[in-house]
């Protein structure tokens, strides 16, 4: 299995448009998101992500700067990909190049995934709430730290 992930801005028409299908199809088909909430406006204060496998897009982020830190979101991977650890991957390369910003890094996770999350280094912060008529926790990095 040859894996790729390109990063890249709203000014990458063709790789965005690749985004927004696999978003389209698991946000919006699958869990029945509102066009107008998946497609927020804030895409090109974003920095994107797609992972490729054997050319094929598979899964997508985006990430984006806030005055609470950095927000990861949009976290998609299509259906027949799920269960290869693709989501891992994507979501390790992004904390790779977001880490050595410093600052905060947080999400709001639908409640199915948060146990994913919590696995890659993130805990719950505060209670759990609905956004997108889904249920969700904010969630933020909080890296384990070696004691010697």
């Amino acid at each position: 299995m040859n894996i790729v992930i390109e990063g890249f801005t709203t000014e990458n028409d063709a790789l965005l448009k690749e985004s927004y299908k696999i978003r389209h199809t698991v946000f919006v088909s699958e869990q029945n998101v509102e066009k107008t909430i998946e497609y927020d406006g804030l895409d090109s204060e974003s920095t994107h992500y797609l992972l490729f496998v054997n050319q094929k897009p598979a899964a997508t982020m985006r990430w984006r700067e806030t005055p609470k830190g950095i927000k990861l979101e949009r976290l998609a991977t299509l259906k027949e990909f799920r269960g290869k650890a693709l989501g891992s991957v994507l979501l390790r390369f992004v904390m790779n190049e977001i880490l050595p910003s410093k600052q905060r890094i947080y999400m709001h996770s639908q409640i199915d995934v948060v146990s994913f999350y919590e696995f890659h280094g993130f805990k719950r912060v505060g209670e759990q709430f609905t956004e997108a008529a889904i249920e969700h926790f904010e969630m933020e990095y909080s890296p384990k730290k070696n004691k010697i």
